[in-house]
C-alpha cells in the first residue's frame, strides 16, 4: 500500500461524490467500485513503471471503454451477451 496512491484515490473519489453527475455520464452508477479499483489499479502499475501516479487521460479512457465493454467483469460470449440484473442479454 502507497500512501500517495491511497491519497490520490480518496480525492478522486470525494470528486465523483461531491459531482455525481460527472459519473453518471461517464460509466453510470452501478460500475462506480469497479471504476475506482480499476483506476487504483492503473495508479500503482504507474508508480511500479516508475512513472507519475496519476492515470492519463488515455488510461482513463481505456479503463471505461473497458467497463463499458465487459460491465463488472463478466464474461461475455464472443460479446453477444451480457449478463444483467434480469440475465442474460443479448443484442442478437
Amino acid at each position: 500500500m502507497n500512501i500517495d496512491v491511497e491519497i490520490y484515490i480518496k480525492n478522486f473519489i470525494n470528486f465523483f461524490e461531491k459531482n455525481p453527475n460527472e459519473l453518471m455520464e461517464l460509466i453510470g452508477e452501478d460500475l462506480k467500485e469497479v471504476f475506482y479499483e480499476k483506476v487504483k489499479e492503473v495508479c500503482y502499475k504507474n508508480l511500479d513503471a516508475g512513472l507519475d501516479l496519476i492515470p492519463t487521460r488515455t488510461q482513463l479512457i481505456d479503463i471505461v471503454v473497458s467497463i463499458k465493454k465487459n460491465p463488472k467483469g463478466i464474461l461475455t460470449l464472443d460479446g453477444v451477451f451480457i449478463e444483467t440484473k434480469y440475465g442474460l442479454f443479448s443484442l442478437n
